[in-house]
């Protein structure tokens, strides 16, 4: 049999014959094999005979006929995930974060999936441990608890204590895991595919760029060096925004962490998923919360880096120093400056209610095959938050207001990236670690405080002098390069470079005219950045006569009087 090769990161080509007849036998079993004998996937296993479903989907949906579609087929996947094992549950766990993409009966169903973590001998644990330290572990720990006090299905956590007294947890990757887990999604990868090739509307979905995007982000999940980097970086990033120290991150051992296996500062202190603890606490943790989301929605606006999974089990209130700890730095998100121009564009346009901004900032920024009726969209958007029209930031469920958003966009075939959902999804969950603490933290309202200074600090002579340079760079750029793209495009065209065949009479001419437009518009574009800096540089309550003006003012000036000529210079051309 040919290997099956698949076009993920991972670069692995699956051999693994056995492993892909279990896993086509699980989705059989569970109704999916129309769907196998469809998708040619039969062909990689010959003589194969694929198990029948005790009941068939059609017949589960003529039967259950008030239960929805994507229910029933959430249902079964669940199930199927379930069986094989960590990796299908991490890409079911992917699928019910997209809210943009499937329906709410779908997501119910991924909800309710079940990590079955198998336990590890801790013997293999201290095998692993050092051979990644290359010494005994009594060497460096004087104890290491047998029983974990965290499991999941990348890594086990323990306590434990260095030899000089610290106690620190030692977090170990699964022996094995990782080859697992590549060698699984290798599969889901090239099963997404064949399923792409039968069905328009999974092809549409872009479930096998999901799973690419995924896949990645797990590699970084499966080396805690990364983690490591990631808490140090937050570190410093939070530093910044934290004058009073409410957030606290673990001191990490970089010279004890690997690949494998992650020592760190133990937290003492009470988990936020401790409901019933936390309820003790909570007049001292509230006053905290609102800093540390502050702090948080400052550091994410600043330097587009942010913890992506701040939910109640990664926090913790240390009540001797009364901060709030935060542990697990596996799943960060980051956002570059021009995705945190449009983020707070976004935003700006949700909390003033201007939904035709709101929809081509979407726009900008979304996935889309071909461009929606723009008057429909916005009307629709409209339409879907007039609810919310006249009530003010602490009355809106910004939380619904984002579901709405979403399955506005998805009925026109509108999806945001990754990245993006990674951003709206975190705050999110910060959100519903203050309901479950029966407190309404005002996200948004803190996001429009922040929000609002940063508006002014964009249009200060720094930043206005920074992105009027880099345009006029790029401008430039691209009136240099445009007349010689123009000469080698029709060079081409004369030379029958191109399947097709196209008379140019007068398109030279015409190119020309083209070009000096363009120098014209862009060399008048600088010639009033220049010249609007420097007026801006000038200060007219200090420049008593001509001779006071700042030299770098008068610099401005020429700039823009020579972009002035050079503009006028390519019309009298033409």
């Amino acid at each position: 049999m040919d290997p099956i090769r698949t076009g993920i990161r991972f670069g692995q080509t699956i051999r693994n014959v056995a492993r892909l007849r279990e896993i086509v036998t699980i989705f059989a079993r569970h109704g999916f094999a129309e769907f196998v004998a469809h998708g040619g996937v039969l062909s990689y296993l010959p003589d194969f005979v694929l198990p029948a479903a005790r009941k068939t989907i059609k017949q589960e949906m003529k039967e259950e006929g008030e239960r929805e579609w994507g229910q029933i087929i959430g249902s079964r996947l669940r199930l199927c995930f379930e069986e094989l094992g960590p990796a299908f549950i991490k890409f079911g766990q992917l699928l019910c974060s997209r809210e943009d993409i499937f329906d709410e009966g779908f997501i119910s169903e991924m909800r309710l999936l079940r990590d079955q973590v198998k336990p590890i001998n801790f013997n293999e644990v201290k095998l692993s441990v050092e051979e990644a330290l290359e010494q005994p572990v009594s060497a460096v720990f004087s104890h290491v608890e047998d029983k974990p006090i965290g499991t999941a299905s990348i890594g086990v956590v323990y306590k434990a204590k260095l030899k000089d007294g610290d106690d620190v947890i030692l977090k170990v990757r699964r022996p094995g895991i990782e080859r697992t887990m590549q060698t699984d999604f290798s599969i889901i990868l090239f099963l997404t595919t064949q399923a792409e090739r039968i069905s328009e509307e999974i092809r549409f979905l872009g479930v096998t760029r999901m799973v690419n995007d995924f896949a990645s982000s797990l590699q970084n999940e499966l080396n805690f060096n990364v983690e490591a980097l990631n808490c140090d970086r937050l570190k410093q990033n939070c530093a910044k925004h934290d004058p009073d120290g409410a957030f606290y991150m673990p001191k990490v051992y970089r010279d004890l962490t690997r690949e494998n296996i992650l020592v760190a500062e133990f937290l003492k202190g009470i988990k936020f998923s401790d409901h019933a603890a936390m309820e003790k606490e909570k007049e001292n943790v509230l006053p905290l919360l609102d800093k540390g989301v502050a702090v948080f929605i400052k550091t994410f606006l600043a330097d587009g880096f942010f913890h992506a999974d701040l939910h109640g089990g990664n926090l913790f209130y240390m009540s001797e120093d009364n901060r709030i700890g935060v542990v697990d730095f596996g799943l960060v998100g980051s956002l570059g400056k021009k995705g945190r121009q449009s983020f707070i564009a976004i935003v700006y346009s949700l909390v003033s209610h201007n939904y035709e901004n709101l929809v081509y900032e979407f726009l900008d920024v979304a996935e889309y095959d071909n461009p929606p009726d723009m008057d429909v969209l916005v009307g629709d958007v409209r339409s879907a938050l007039s609810p919310y029209i006249g009530l003010t930031i602490q009355q809106t469920n910004y939380s619904e207001v984002f579901h709405l958003i979403l399955q506005t966009l998805k009925k026109h075939r509108v999806y945001l990236p990754r990245e993006w959902f990674v951003v709206f999804r975190a705050l999110m969950t910060l959100d519903g670690v203050g309901k479950a603490l029966d407190y309404d933290l005002d996200v948004f309202a803190l996001l429009q405080k922040d929000i609002g200074a940063l508006v002014k600090q964009s249009l200060s002579k720094e930043e206005l002098m920074e992105e009027g340079f880099w345009a006029g760079r790029d401008l430039i750029s691209m009136l240099r390069l445009l007349p010689r793209h123009a000469k080698w495009f029709l060079r081409s065209l004369s030379r029958g470079g191109y399947a097709f065949e196209l008379k140019h009479v007068g398109v030279d001419e015409a190119v020309s005219k083209l070009t000096s437009a363009m120098e014209f518009l862009g060399f008048s574009f600088l010639a009033g950045v220049f010249s609007f800096s420097g007026a801006f540089l000038l200060n007219t309550s200090s420049v008593p006569n001509l001779q006071a003006v700042p030299p770098i003012v008068w610099i401005f000036w020429f700039l823009a009087v020579s972009c002035l000529a050079r503009a006028w210079i390519s019309t009298r051309r033409t």
